[in-house]
């Protein structure tokens, strides 16, 4: 038997709000943080919001329900991974294109790991646990 830890704080992700990773930066950031709040606008901001300190509790005694997950699934899907992509491409160290234009390849084929793969990671590595699909 699995004993799950107590949980003082669960945020609440609207999932049919995000379409986009900005919409995503956003509704995280007002769940945590309330209007106008900022949990990282970017995926290296986001780990370390989740490692604690930035709003959430730094004892892990919190958790994160993502209503309506498969709209986001669907939303943050193989077009939005391209389209990130391809906007991290532009930005990117010349060292860093020949790997990205890759991923945006397969991006654009349907291969590969998409934006919300990404998010679902980056919780399970820093957050293990406090991620709730719904």
């Amino acid at each position: 038997m699995r004993i799950l830890p107590t949980v003082t704080t669960t945020y609440v992700l609207d999932g049919s709000r995000i379409e986009t990773l900005e919409d995503f930066w956003r509704i995280i950031g007002e769940a945590v943080n309330g209007p106008g709040g900022y949990f990282g606008q970017n995926l290296d901001a986001f780990a370390d919001c989740l490692s604690g300190g930035f709003g959430t509790p730094d004892d892990d005694d919190f958790a994160v329900e993502w209503r309506d997950h498969q709209a986001s699934r669907t939303l943050l899907g193989h077009p939005e991974t391209a389209r990130q992509l391809a906007i991290r491409l532009a930005r990117c160290h010349p060292t860093n294109r020949p790997r990205v234009g890759a991923d945006l390849a397969a991006a654009r084929q349907g291969q590969g790991p998409t934006v919300f793969d990404w998010l679902v990671e980056i919780f399970e590595d820093r957050a293990p646990g406090t991620l709730r699909l719904r």
